[in-house]
């Protein structure tokens, strides 16, 4: 029974080895004729290309003046409403002024004083030059008479300058805004006793419209620009992404760039100005700007789907020859522009990249390309 049985299981491994060999050749064959994998692809064009990166920024008011007193009082009134906004020689404050009226009222004495001293003094040097001419006195004694008329002259003018500053420290208890812009909180109170050249301002004027933004950027990152190409062009207008990540309805300008780069960061300050009619934009307020690096000749946009890594962790991605055969191409990319990487390498004007299909082939697999149409490609640049 048993080699019956063996005889049995033999026969029935011949038989399965032969049903083998007679399907492979048909599985071949069929595979073989399978049609090419339909691609969509995108025909890729060198263009000059403007390079922005994004750096970090906060914004700082255009014009900051600290209120402070230039004389020595108690304030008597306040005489602004805490953060509106103030015209430059608004009134923002009053410091009891009857010390500096009474300085005021010395000063004017003492200027009639020394007037009528230098009347006198004209008048005796006058008579005594007339007696001169008859040689009735001593050359002696005009001069002495010339020199107390002049003597005289200069104590009006001694007087007369100490009556200007007494006016001038009588005007400064009246304290005026110095600067157009929003007032903040104040920092003292009806009744507070302040003294010139205080450490702490009475308040705070800051000017909103424009403001600036001071951003800063790696210098080696301003040199792999420049050795990939960047040149500078005129335009120097920047755009801005709020906190929100909403962006900015208005554009600004680059209007300094610090000489220098800082020694402990390595980075390089720059300075934008926006304008800012709704006080959207605070002082203190994080931002980011798009900051243009320069025009770069001769690249390609490759849209960032299209574009993958590899192991080592390198973009590539996949074109269609002459013979609509699969290629992968490793790139070299200098940052992105939207939807786009901006590739320096690795693609040609002319090549075919896949965008579409990747799900069915491989390197060196034969597709059935089909470009895409150009409507679509614009609706999706317009959306991002």
């Amino acid at each position: 029974m048993f080699s019956r049985f063996a005889r049995g299981a033999l026969l029935f491994c011949l038989l399965a080895g032969l049903a083998v060999t007679a399907f492979q050749p048909s599985a071949a064959l069929a595979q073989q004729e399978r049609p090419p994998s339909a691609v969509t692809v995108v025909t890729l064009h060198k263009q000059a290309v403007t390079v922005t990166a994004r750096l970090p920024g906060r914004v700082v008011a255009s014009g900051v003046a600290e209120v402070r007193p230039q004389v020595n009082g108690i304030i008597i009134e306040r005489l602004f409403e805490e953060g509106s906004r103030v015209r430059e020689g608004d009134v923002l404050y009053r410091i009891d002024p009857a010390t500096y009226e009474a300085q005021v009222a010395a000063a004017e004495a003492a200027v009639s004083q020394a007037r009528v001293a230098f009347d006198a003094a004209k008048r005796d040097a006058e008579r005594i030059s007339a007696l001169s001419s008859r040689n009735v006195v001593s050359e002696q004694s005009v001069d002495d008479a010339v020199s107390k008329r002049e003597t005289a002259a200069a104590a009006v003018q001694v007087a007369e300058a100490q009556l200007l500053a007494a006016r001038i420290n009588l005007d400064r208890t009246t304290i005026r805004a110095q600067l157009s812009g929003s007032i903040g909180r104040t920092l003292t109170t009806q009744g507070a006793l302040v003294t010139a050249g205080q450490s702490e301002p009475l308040s705070v004027i800051r000017k909103l419209d424009p403001v600036y933004v001071d951003v800063t950027q790696s210098a080696a990152e301003l040199i792999r620009w420049r050795r990939n190409g960047a040149r500078q062009e005129g335009s120097t207008t920047v755009r801005l992404t709020l906190a929100d990540r909403q962006t900015y309805e208005h554009t600004g300008e680059l209007t300094a760039a610090e000489p220098h780069v800082d020694e402990q960061t390595g980075v390089v300050l720059l300075r934008l100005e926006f304008p800012n009619p709704d006080e959207l934009l605070l002082p203190g307020m994080y931002v980011q700007v798009e900051m243009p690096q320069g025009v770069v000749e001769d690249i390609i946009l490759a849209p960032q789907g299209a574009v993958s890594r590899d192991r080592r962790g390198n973009p590539v991605a996949m074109v269609v020859n002459a013979a609509n055969i699969v290629e992968q191409r490793e790139l070299t990319v200098l940052g992105d522009r939207g939807a786009d990487w901006i590739v320096s390498d690795g693609l040609e004007e002319g090549d075919r990249l896949i965008v579409e299909g990747f799900q069915k082939i491989g390197v060196g697999a034969p597709v059935q390309p089909e470009e895409k149409p150009a409507e679509e490609t614009q609706m999706e640049e317009t959306q991002n």
